[in-house]
């Protein structure tokens, strides 16, 4: 969990940076932040972080009330399937933001600093524990289980 909790905190970095620069940012002498494809990026990059972290709150929240010997059963699956969504929500949320900084985020140092670094650190965080590929697998075939288990047909 620590690595969708990380992922999901910096998914959010990025869109704290791009709305700081959005708003900062003037196009066509009208900043940023009030053109609609921005706002749309940024809406974008938001639900996706809320349903994860929500997701993420939920699973949390059945390892604290679950008997030790079901969660291994029932949460494996849920949480390997988090981890993937979590990593994909960074993914795209990195990629957003860089697009939104442009070239500002290509270079280390300044203004784009920050969204530079995550992006640089994405890879880091989809391949440890399992590739996003191996999380959606295991995440499918445990849910497939605990199906049959409950006498899915």
């Amino acid at each position: 969990m620590g690595i969708v909790i990380q992922a999901n905190r910096l998914a959010r970095v990025c869109l704290e940076e791009s709305i700081k620069y959005g708003s900062k940012r003037k196009t066509f002498g009208v900043k940023l932040i009030n053109h609609p494809v921005l706002r749309n990026k940024l809406a974008h990059m938001s639900r996706q972080i809320e349903a994860t972290h929500a997701w993420m709150e939920n699973v949390i929240y059945q390892t604290i009330t679950m008997p030790e010997e079901m969660q291994m059963l029932k949460l494996g699956g849920p949480i390997a399937l988090l981890k993937a969504q979590a990593t994909q929500t960074l993914e795209y949320c990195a990629r957003e933001a860089s697009q939104i900084f442009g070239g500002l985020a290509y270079t280390r140092g300044g203004q784009g600093e920050k969204v530079e670094r995550i992006y640089r650190e994405v890879r880091a965080y989809a391949i440890p524990g399992g590739s996003e590929e191996i999380m959606l697998d295991l995440g499918m075939r445990q849910s497939i289980k605990v199906s049959m288990m409950n006498g899915a047909k």
